[in-house]
């Protein structure tokens, strides 16, 4: 007859690590507003070329890529529900490790306008700090497995079984308003950003068996 195991113990546990963000994404848009969707389209077209145009003169990869972003254009419709004009927006979006370098190609363009600004951890930087957070989370709990076992009367314990999930969670915290970034496109100043630090977890989770 089959019993259930006996002197096995659940437990978890969790290691973190802040870590600064190394990755800034810019994306800079317009919209346009006319009667023809073929002008609309083509004034949205002349401002992406560019912005693009003054971009690319200073692209590097991994520091600076640039691709476009979402590009729109819809009808605008009168109270009678016919169609009296068009309107669009278009994106373009500035990607990489050089702070200095996007901020000072942003405040560049003319064309376009910062919209939002967000921070990351590039792959290199996630790799890096996930391992270091999974070390942590795997000495806490066998740490943890230790102390336990001792104080339930035993002297060690070994696996049963463990689950390692992570990066549990991202929390990034960025520092830029979009409206201190329109405050410095008059005389082409850098856009001002400041990145802040991401939390990334890794928990492990499992079973012991005291001995």
């Amino acid at each position: 007859m089959w019993s259930p195991p006996q002197n096995v113990l659940q437990l978890s546990a969790s290691g973190s690590i802040d870590a600064q963000q190394d990755m800034l994404t810019m994306t800079l848009s317009t919209t346009r507003d006319g009667t023809s969707a073929a002008a609309v389209q083509g004034q949205l077209k002349a401002a992406v070329d560019a912005a693009l145009a003054v971009a690319r003169t200073q692209a590097q990869p991994g520091d600076l890529d640039v691709r476009t972003g979402n590009f729109s254009l819809s009808p605008r419709y009168s109270r009678e529900g016919k169609i009296n004009g068009w309107q669009g927006s278009a994106e373009v979006v500035l990607e990489g490790r050089d702070f200095p370098r996007i901020t000072q190609v942003a405040g560049r363009i003319d064309s376009l306008t910062v919209a939002n600004v967000g921070f990351s951890l590039s792959r290199e930087q996630t790799r890096k700090v996930e391992a270091e957070a999974q070390a942590r989370a795997i000495e806490s709990f066998r740490q943890k497995a230790a102390a336990l076992a001792q104080n339930f009367g035993f002297s060690g314990y070994t696996l049963r079984q463990v689950s390692v999930n992570g990066p549990q969670d991202f929390t990034p915290r960025p520092r830029m308003m979009a409206a201190e970034a329109m405050a410095f496109k008059a005389d082409a100043a850098p856009v001002p950003v400041e990145a802040g630090k991401t939390t990334v977890t890794v928990n492990v989770s499992g079973s012991v068996q005291l001995k």
